[in-house]
Formats: C-alpha cells, structure tokens, sequence
C-alpha cells in the first residue's frame, strides 16, 4: 500500500496528458476552420472549475467525473447562435471540415504516441536480451525443445534485439499463424532452429500472459536465495531480515534458489510465513506475512526484498538501445502503426468470440500498470503511455454512436445521401451509443474487480 501514490499519480498524469491532448485535437482543428469554441473541459459532469480566454471567452474548465473530457463549439442545433455568428457555427461547415474537427482528436492520439516512442528510441533505454529459461512442462516451449540460456536472434526470419521485441513479435505472430521458427543461439555460439507452435494463445480467448502460456519465460540464473536489498518499511524490514541473509526454509522446507524463494511469497499473500536464515553470527528465524499487491491483473504477495545480483549477470544479460533521429522517427512510426492494427485486429476478435471480453480492461488495471511503468523507469512509463494514447485513438474510431467514429459514420452517410441525417435519427443513435458505452465500461469495471479480488 506504500506505492498507492506512486499508482495513483501516474494515473491522474498518464489520463490527463492523455485526455488533454485528444481534446486539444478537436479544439486546434475548430479554431483552423474558423468554428467558435465554446467550452474546454477536461472531465464530465459538474464544472469544479472554470476561466475564460481569449477573444471567444472559451471556458476552460475541470469536471467532476475525471476519465475523459469535451469541446463545446457553437451549434445551432443545441442553442440559439446570433446572425453575426451563425457562420462560425459547427453544423453550417461542410462536411469536409465538420469530419476534419472530429478526426483530429483521434489523430492527435495517433501524433502522440508516435512523439512519445521517437523520443524513447532516440534517448535511449537499457532493455533485457532475448535470453529463454526453462520452460514448464507439457507447454509449447518445452515440446519445442528450448532450454534455459538460449537467445532468440530471428522470429520467422525477422531480428529481435531485446524481449520486448521477442514478446511482440510472437504476440503479432499469435494473431494468425499457428507457429513460428525461432532461431537461437547458445553460449556456445551455436546456432539451433526451433519451431513453436502459437495456439495456446488463443485456446482460452487470449486471457492472462500469452508468453506464460506459450512457456516462453525470461532466462533466470541459478542464483541463491540471499538477499541484497530491503526496502525500508516494507513487510521484510519489519519481519528484521538484513542484507546479506541466506533463506535455509520457509515453513520447514528447504529452499535452494531465489526463484523457489520469490514463487513461495507469491502464493501466500495474508499468510504468515516461518524463515530459516544463515547470518554472518549464526541462525535466525523469522516470521513474515507477504503483502498482497496487485499485479498484472492478480494478486500476488510481496515482502519488499531483492535478490543480491551478481553485477557481471546483469550486465550480460541487458542491452543499451538507441537510435539515430531518422532511425527513431521511422521505427517510431512503424510501432505506431502495428499497435493500432493490432489493437483494431483485437477488438474485431472479441466481436466474434475468439478473444475473450474479459480481456477488456477498465480504470483500475490501467492505473496499476502505469504504476508499474512509473516504478520502472522514465522511459517504460513513456511507451505505457503511447500505447494507450494508441488504444484511445483507435477506440474513439470505432463506428459507435457519442464516439468520433460514430460522427466520422454520420458525415460519410451524409455524402452518399447528399444531405444530413435526421435530427431524430442521431439523438436515436446517440441514446444506442451512450448503452453500448456504458455496457463496455461496465464489463471493464467488473474484468478489473474480478481481477483484484480473485487475482
């Protein structure tokens, strides 16, 4: 609970950039094509706060209901509008523009993340080599003969530098290939081919981690389990354990590697917990209850320790990745572009049931997710924020009635008949719009607490 903050602060930051920036971009675009703007809110409902600038007076304001937020322009269709302004009003532009204003929210979406992933890439970032460990039995992994410390060098012919580019290049795969060729290289520096089949993916509607499912897992050294960091405050400062303790057992059973040591506190969050420890002065034993933390969409228990890593380990398996300004620019784009495909690809999915809804994620694993990018660093914090800049960008286009996709649907119907929609047909479509919104904002509620209190 000490890191709720954190949590919390990263999510107020990442929806506010976010929400922001997709109204900016509706705003910027009314301003160019000479429509009045009328109000700024960040938010929905109540106004809490609110200034006027400008030559319009356009008010900006906070709202209560903070997840989202709006531009009010000048409408004859919602208030009365003076014959001195009439022709700044949004329903007398033509088609072209009144499509124009509402793509551009979507669009600066788009232009966000592409900004955000070119500065990553042209800063740089410490990234883990695609290095395998031992899959678990009767998976794909281990039916594909793969073993703990071998790199990936090429998937289906394609490099992958680091295991975020193994991870989405095997996701991507996923979508519609039943396997891929993995080509590895050992410490021996020789070369294997492996072939993976990818339908354990999608068996169960792509629910969970699809890598964990596949076997694939990040190489672990057999290191011991001695600690090498408390975290002050946390369950294992308070239980006393120290720098430099060796975990004999827990609750009796002997334990003779860290990753045995951390799959124990994982399961036994709320459990007291007996530790047998070796000390430079002797034995000790201790009595520890894992804290329970929400973590890619479960609960896991935590007692704030770290391993004590060999420094020569680490450095060998990570990588420093840069590019040059064109380099990160162009690859800035192409991210961009295969995580919008993707995400449109995904929903389609669910729409005919080969991707489960419960995939559907709401507020609450937003926010622990941006927590954890913000724990990890500056710049994982930055690509968790382009890739749902990317998601709201791609959802604010479906064809949904209240969605901009729903007005781009209107405006293109409005070409093909040569004349708008009816008044009664839209306020029809919005009343749709507004229950398909709510269902799906409801089902991704209930997805999150399903997830937070059955883990």
């Amino acid at each position: 609970m000490n890191e709720l903050p954190l949590y919390l602060a990263a999510f107020a930051v990442l929806i506010g950039v976010l929400v922001v920036v997709h109204e900016l971009g509706h705003y910027l675009a009314a301003r160019w094509c000479g429509v009045k703007v009328l109000r700024f809110s960040v938010g929905f409902g109540r106004i809490l706060w609110k200034r006027e600038f400008g030559r319009d007076r356009t008010e900006w304001a906070l709202s209560a209901f903070p997840l989202g937020g709006y531009v009010k322009m000048l409408d004859e269709r919602e208030g009365e509008v003076t014959a001195t302004e009439a022709d700044r009003a949004f329903n007398r532009q033509g088609v072209g523009k009144r499509s124009l204003i509402v793509a551009a929210g979507p669009l600066a979406n788009f232009a966000m993340a592409i900004l955000l992933y070119w500065v990553v890439f042209m800063s740089g970032s410490e990234e883990l080599l695609p290095v395998l460990g031992t899959p678990p039995d009767g998976t794909p992994a281990a039916m594909a003969a793969i073993r703990n410390g071998k790199q990936v060098r090429l998937v289906d012919g394609q490099p992958v530098a680091t295991w975020n580019d193994l991870r989405w290049a095997l996701l991507h795969k996923a979508v519609d290939q039943e396997s891929v060729e993995l080509e590895v290289i050992n410490q021996h520096s020789e070369i294997a081919i492996h072939r993976l089949h990818l339908a354990a993916v999608g068996e169960q509607g792509w629910e969970g981690d699809a890598l964990e499912r596949l076997g694939i897992r990040f190489y672990r050294p057999d290191t011991p389990p001695v600690i090498g960091k408390v975290v002050t405050s946390g369950p294992g400062a308070k239980a006393g354990l120290q720098t430099g303790d060796l975990i004999l057992a827990i609750d009796g059973q002997p334990i003779a590697l860290w990753m045995d040591f951390v799959a124990k506190l994982r399961e036994s969050a709320g459990r007291s917990l007996r530790l047998d420890l070796q000390r430079a002065d002797g034995h000790a034993t201790v009595e520890v209850v894992p804290e329970a933390v929400f973590e890619r969409g479960r609960s896991i228990g935590k007692i704030g320790v770290a391993v004590a890593e060999n420094p020569d380990t680490r450095r060998e398996l990570r990588t420093f990745v840069r590019y040059s300004f064109l380099e990160a620019g162009q690859r800035a784009l192409t991210e961009t572009w295969d995580k919008s495909v993707f995400s449109l690809v995904m929903m389609g999915k669910m729409l005919t049931g080969e991707v489960s809804w419960k995939n559907l994620s709401g507020p609450v694993t937003i926010a622990d997710y941006a927590g954890q990018s913000a724990r990890l660093g500056f710049d994982y914090y930055l690509k968790f924020m382009a890739l749902v800049s990317i998601s709201l960008g791609v959802l604010n286009l479906l064809p949904i009635p209240v969605l901009d996709g729903g007005h781009l649907l209107y405006h293109m119907i409005e070409v093909v008949r040569r004349r708008p929609l009816s008044e009664r047909f839209m306020e029809m479509g919005q009343q749709i719009g507004m229950s398909i919104l709510f269902a799906l904002m409801a089902f991704a509620f209930f997805n999150d607490l399903t997830r937070l209190f059955n883990g």
